[in-house]
């Protein structure tokens, strides 16, 4: 059994190949490991995390990018489905330089730890996790995203992206064992707890509950994703833990069936037919298709009688987590690979589309009314690509701009005159234009929209994911349009089509700030038009699904 096992998640150790970071220090001579134990330094904690978080911010492990190109080689991958794959195939290239993570956010930092009955350290193993963290997010080109609550109504950030999440438990060996995560907000977003009764507990019914569920999580999480699914838990908590756990892949070698000792274990015959569910849904990899999901796991785990906990959580396209190990042997981290381009087709375009799907070229340096004029004859669907200026503004700067029209009445004049891109870049490298400079979630913005447009502004917005249904309605009463780009690719955005970037308001934001930057290409779709047609509403509307795939229960 692994140091990971227990008797509710009785896993054996994950099939990982390991890369020593640093050999250690032999024992003294005369003296076992069996009577010295396992002393590790602070330092030996502090060098593996801050190796750790480093490697996923940059690199993927191999079956994830697999994954990715199997969309590219599959007949029945829409058009839609093999861009997004070959877009993320390019973000990967391009991360994998180390300089540029693959996502602008990079996370809150998650650490899980089991430290072997006889390993020894001095018993502050969290400050020395923290450290790593500290210096991984400080010297690397990352972001902090953690805030600090001042009261109850007030933040700041914490300008280290510590805290972090740490659980440290126990088990029997020699080692001291990791898993680290780097967990967005977009993907964290989508974990969920449901609290059901016995009635779920029959096929027909269970799948039905979770499509109706998957339609609702949308695509703002940046899809493919790895999808995981638990049933049951002594407790809410430890379900949603287990569903975390699960969609980073550390529970695959659990068994493959129950037993009156109560264990969890994994239901790969459901497992299967979830996945088919969700290729058949017509969501696909964000933009309509087969490919919301890579893979499914589900874990069923034993409940008390009167109660049922469902979790459901994501692992994104930023797919963030590696192994790591420190043993008398060395410290060692989980190979990830570091060669992505090897997965890259030899013709990027015939990868992408059709020969004969050309995007619709946007000249965003007119006047806005000529801009909208351009996007009024598209269909919700239309690729389209951005050339010119826009404006970028995300949630805190969409807090100070309603803050300023309450004190003014009016909007700023950038967001009356350019398209609004909500996004927040990583930190910029040295001798580069921009950091990763993906977009983000647009539903966080959706209850300012209505009072923008009302005011003349805001009028073309950019960023990832479905909406909710009123800004449909808010867009045909203002002639607004929301337009969508691929959830993932920030390295690739900020390599490729970004050619300037300035802070022209509120500066005091940092990496928050609102910014006006110069694109060139920049890949979108139409996704919400001045008629208030949503193409998410038309996805689910002409789903894939031609029938039931389910079985039927009493």
């Amino acid at each position: 059994m692994s140091q990971w096992s227990s008797s509710l998640l009785p896993v054996t150790d994950p099939a990982v190949t390991w890369v020593k970071i640093s050999e250690r220090d032999p024992l003294p001579d005369g003296q076992t490991e069996a009577m010295a134990g396992v002393s590790i330094a602070g330092s030996e904690i502090e060098q593996l995390t801050r190796q750790a978080f480093h490697e996923i911010s940059h690199f993927l492990r191999t079956d994830h990018l697999e994954s990715l190109s199997a969309i590219l080689e599959d007949p029945e991958a829409s058009v839609n489905d093999r861009a997004v794959a070959l877009d993320l195939l390019k973000n990967a290239s391009i991360s994998a330089g180390g300089v540029l993570p693959m996502c602008q956010d990079t996370g809150t930092a998650m650490v899980y730890a089991r430290r072997g009955h006889n390993v020894v350290t001095d018993g502050a193993d969290y400050s020395y996790i923290e450290e790593g963290i500290r210096r991984s997010y400080a010297e690397d080109n990352l972001r902090y995203s953690q805030l600090a609550p001042l009261t109850a109504w007030t933040e700041v950030n914490t300008q280290s992206n510590l805290p972090a999440e740490i659980d440290i438990g126990f088990s029997q060996g020699s080692n001291y064992e990791f898993l680290f995560i780097a967990k967005g907000g977009g993907g964290a977003n989508k974990t969920f707890l449901y609290q059901e009764t016995k009635e779920l507990l029959r096929e027909a019914t269970f799948l039905e509950f979770v499509e109706d569920k998957l339609r609702s999580l949308g695509t703002a999480a940046c899809p493919p994703y790895h999808l995981s699914l638990v049933i049951g838990g002594p407790s809410a908590d430890f379900a949603v833990k287990t569903a975390k756990l699960g969609a980073a892949h550390a529970l695959d070698t659990l068994p493959r069936e129950g037993s009156e000792q109560g264990h969890g274990f994994r239901d790969v015959e459901l497992e299967a037919k979830v996945l088919r569910l969700t290729q058949e849904m017509g969501i696909g990899a964000q933009f309509g298709g087969k490919y919301f999901c890579h893979d499914v796991r589900v874990v069923r785990l034993p409940r008390h009688t009167g109660s049922l906990p469902v979790a459901l959580a994501v692992s994104c396209s930023a797919d963030r987590q590696a192994f790591g190990r420190i043993s008398r042997d060395g410290i060692f981290l989980e190979k990830l690979d570091k060669d992505p381009a090897r997965f890259l087709p030899e013709s990027f375009d015939s990868a992408a589309a059709d020969s004969d799907v050309t995007p619709v070229t946007v000249n965003l340096d007119v006047p806005m009314a000529d801009i909208l004029t351009q996007l009024e004859g598209l269909e919700v669907g239309t690729r389209v690509t951005l050339s010119g200026r826009m404006i970028v503004a995300r949630d805190l700067a969409h807090a100070a701009i309603r803050d300023q029209i309450n004190t003014t009445g009016t909007l700023p004049d950038y967001l009356l005159h350019h398209p609004v891109y909500y996004a927040a870049p990583a930190k910029t490298p040295e001798g580069l234009i921009s950091g990763s400079f993906g977009p983000t979630t647009a539903g966080r913005m959706d209850g300012y929209v209505e009072e923008f447009q009302s005011l003349g502004g805001s009028l073309i917005m950019l960023g990832k994911g479905n909406r909710s249904p009123s800004i449909a309605r808010v867009c045909q009463k203002y002639s607004g349009f929301y337009l969508a780009t691929v959830g993932g690719p920030a390295a690739l955005i900020a390599q490729e089509n970004i050619r300037s970037l300035e802070v022209i308001d509120f500066p005091e934001l940092g990496l928050e700030a609102v910014y006006a930057i110069d694109v060139v290409n920049f890949p979108a779709y139409v996704v919400i038009d001045n008629h208030g047609s949503d193409l998410y509403d038309a996805i689910s509307k002409t789903s894939l699904r031609l029938g039931p795939t389910r079985t039927t229960e009493d």
